[in-house]
């Protein structure tokens, strides 16, 4: 057997060699010539998985080591029987600590408490929920939207309008698809109070970065549409701006080789079960009060530091990406 991995993915060296000949290359080096005798693929968002890629290839799995798929052409891959596995999930604690970290940053910057302030998510999945939970237990009025939930399970959340017109700050944590990518746009940002702050953890292309740039609202941004290429006017006026790492968490990164050990251990019968990068400390969810997140939270994470730093060097983007120091999860 032989498996192609990108080789920025972490934890993963002598796991598989064992078992099957590895290949080791940057993500967005992996070309058709590499795979073609390939059985299984374990990469990142870099490596745009299609009939380009694949076409000539004897690959029978991909294993993402992402939340997010919108890099694979899932039809494509179905219609050849080539099974795909995510980590979703893999980095939620992770991504709950950045939006904790900018929401600890502006409440201390702009003088204001949770209770004064109303929270609106939309997309309350893997990422959302636990948002959810947390800024409902700091105090925020929290206001939901995720529709393709609401019509599964009819939690009573509330359209995305609605939700927009009434926040403070607007979260996203949604997948990229037709139905989500701008839904952050000219229309959505005029509906919002003026003031309105825009968070985006999700994907880049879910918010309309010309119409935000040009509608005047304050903003926090991870992701970015053409990363990395950043719009300097909108870069210019973001509160914080951070490399696409929201996620990056040790841990985060952990699950994700595990979980993508996992899908190739199950789907070629490699012993493997429950291996788990025994360097890595396992998170231990816990709740944490507000008072004892504002003191605590800029020791394990100074997002402020990290926005100065690529507001500074914008052209940085992918090196501060790669080499970037995992953060660790604390609650």
């Amino acid at each position: 057997m032989k498996f192609v991995i990108d080789s920025a993915i972490p934890y993963l060296q002598g796991v598989l060699e064992p078992f099957a000949q590895v290949v080791c290359l940057p993500g967005r080096e992996i070309g058709a010539a590499d795979v073609r005798d390939a059985d299984a693929l374990i990469v990142r968002t870099r490596t745009r998985c299609d009939e380009h890629l694949l076409g000539q290839s004897r690959v029978k799995m991909i294993a993402t080591a992402t939340i997010g798929f919108d890099h694979i052409d899932r039809t494509w891959c179905a219609a050849r029987g080539i099974e795909v596995a995510t980590a979703a999930g893999c980095n939620a604690r992770g991504v709950l600590q950045w939006v904790a970290a900018v929401l600890e940053s502006l409440s201390r910057r702009q003088g204001w408490s949770p209770r004064e302030k109303t929270l609106g998510i939309v997309g309350v999945g893997h990422v959302g929920s636990l948002v959810k939970s947390y800024a409902e237990a700091w105090g925020f009025r929290v206001l939901c939207c995720d529709p393709p939930r609401e019509e599964r399970e009819q939690c009573g959340f509330l359209p995305l309008e609605e939700v927009a017109r009434h926040s403070d700050l607007l979260t996203f944590h949604t997948p990229l698809d037709d139905s989500t990518r701008h839904m952050c746009g000219e229309t959505l940002l005029r509906q919002m109070k003026p003031e309105a702050v825009v968070i985006n953890s999700s994907r880049g292309e879910v918010v309309d970065g010309q119409a935000l740039c040009e509608s005047g609202h304050p903003c926090v941004l991870d992701v970015w549409e053409h990363e990395p290429d950043l719009h300097p006017g909108l870069l210019a006026r973001t509160l914080l701006a951070t490399p696409h790492i929201a996620g990056y968490s040790r841990q985060g990164k952990a699950n994700a080789s595990a979980m993508s050990v996992a899908a190739l251990a199950r789907r070629f019968g490699l012993p493997l079960e429950g291996w788990y990068p025994p360097e890595v400390r396992a998170s231990e969810p816990c709740p944490i009060g507000w008072e004892e997140l504002r003191t605590t939270i800029r020791g394990f994470y100074d997002i402020e530091a990290e926005s100065r730093r690529l507001k500074s060097r914008p052209e940085d983007f992918e090196f501060l990406r790669d080499h970037y120091a995992y953060r660790e999860e604390y609650f």
